[in-house]
Order: structure tokens, then C-alpha cells, then sequence
């Protein structure tokens, strides 16, 4: 591996804006809204805005203890070992959805959600992005950290917004950059470009498999729809 993506200046804002947009978003929510399903199958907003905070925690704790260890992933290949096994992940879901409903209403866990992703920002901002950093079992540059962190965030958002009706809700569709981000990663794991047609939205939406492939998915796909999901 290299010592990492040289889009660091540029990914930390983009991951700060991606995290303050699902703050507005979800700061906009009534009680009711946080019981709402999402894409994340079993999933509701509650639970899902859960599952964010812990990447947020998790990112706060790689940012304060850097490795002098060689990179063992980058931004696309940190995805291939992304891929638990269904006892894993059935185990992981519970624990969301527990966690999730041990708080006394959604405002509680609306702040400490805003709290920690913007200290997790500022860690990100102050990173060197020369070091590197543990998560997941895997060592990734700082830049190619902060990349899976925004792919994250930009996949829940489409997660987040499937099936809610709230008045002013902000936009449904995440910032650009985050989204240009996640589709240079999902189609480099899948091999190829989305075909014509797809578009970004639709294409990240397929290619996680968010949205089922159709019979003329998989033949515009290819032998690349053997890939999806890339990731989930």
C-alpha cells in the first residue's frame, strides 16, 4: 500500500459538511420521524443515526493514537473485509437497535450525535494526513480514513431519507462532493463505470444494493454484477 489518497485537504471539509448536513437533517425531525423505517434494513432513523455516532466515536478514537505501522488498506480496499458474516451482523444490528432505545427520546441522542461529530471534525482538521491510523482491524492513511468516513455518512444519508415526509426537510440527497467521493469508490470496487442511465444517486443505490438490480441491470452491469453489493 501507499501512504494514502491525496485528497485530504479537500475530503476533511467534505466530511464536516456531510456530518453537519445529517445534523440539520436530523435535528429537524419531530418524536415520531425517529421511528420512521430507513433503507438500513430493520433499521429506523433512531437506530440508524445510532449506527453514525458510532463511526463518529470510533473516528475520534483512531484520530488520538496514530500507527507507525504500513498501511494495510486504502479507501476502496478498506470495503472488500467490509462484509460481516450474518451471525455478525445480526449481532451488530441488535446492539444498535438496543442502544438506540435506551435513550429517554431522540433529543438525547440528537445532541450527543452533533457533540461528538463535531469534535470528530475538529480531529479530522487537525490530523497529520501523513500519519496513519487503526480501525476496523485494518491500517489506513489519514486520507483514506476520512474517505470511508464520508462514503459512510453519504450512503446512510440515502439510508436516512427513503421513507421520510417532514415538512422543510432539508436536501434529501447528500452534499455533492460526498457523493462524488462515494461514486469513485463504489465503482472502483465494482470495476467499472455505473452504466448510462443510472446516474450517481442511482447507482450508489444499486451498486450497494440498496435497490435491487433488474434483470437489465445485470446485463448492463455485466460480470461486475457478481460485485453487489460492494458494500453495506
Amino acid at each position: 500500500m501507499d501512504g494514502g489518497m491525496d485528497g485530504h485537504p479537500t475530503l476533511v471539509p467534505v466530511l464536516a459538511t456531510v456530518w453537519r448536513g445529517w445534523t440539520d437533517l436530523v435535528s429537524g425531525f419531530d418524536e415520531d420521524s425517529f421511528s420512521a423505517p430507513t433503507r438500513a434494513e430493520g433499521w429506523t432513523v433512531r437506530d440508524l443515526l445510532l449506527h453514525v455516532l458510532l463511526d463518529a466515536q470510533r473516528a475520534l478514537m483512531a484520530f488520538a493514537e496514530t500507527s507507525d505501522e504500513a498501511p494495510t488498506a486504502d479507501r476502496v480496499s478498506y470495503w472488500s473485509g467490509q462484509r460481516p458474516d450474518p451471525v455478525g451482523a445480526q449481532r451488530h444490528a441488535a446492539f444498535v437497535r438496543r442502544a438506540a432505545a435506551a435513550y429517554d427520546g431522540a433529543a438525547g441522542l440528537v445532541a450527543q450525535w452533533t457533540d461528538t461529530a463535531r469534535a470528530a471534525s475538529r480531529a479530522a482538521e487537525a490530523a497529520d494526513h501523513r500519519a496513519r491510523v487503526h480501525t476496523q482491524g485494518l491500517v489506513l492513511a489519514v486520507p483514506d480514513f476520512v474517505s470511508t468516513l464520508v462514503v459512510e455518512a453519504a450512503v446512510h444519508w440515502l439510508d436516512l431519507t427513503v421513507a421520510l415526509e417532514v415538512p422543510g426537510l432539508p436536501e434529501t440527497v447528500p452534499p455533492e462532493p460526498a457523493l462524488r467521493e462515494t461514486v469513485e469508490v463504489t465503482t472502483a470496487l465494482l470495476g467499472r463505470p455505473f452504466p448510462a442511465g443510472w446516474g450517481e444517486v442511482g447507482g450508489v443505490l444499486r451498486a450497494t444494493g440498496r435497490v435491487p438490480l433488474t434483470e437489465e441491470d445485470r446485463a448492463a452491469l455485466g460480470p461486475a454484477a457478481d460485485a453487489v453489493p460492494v458494500l453495506r
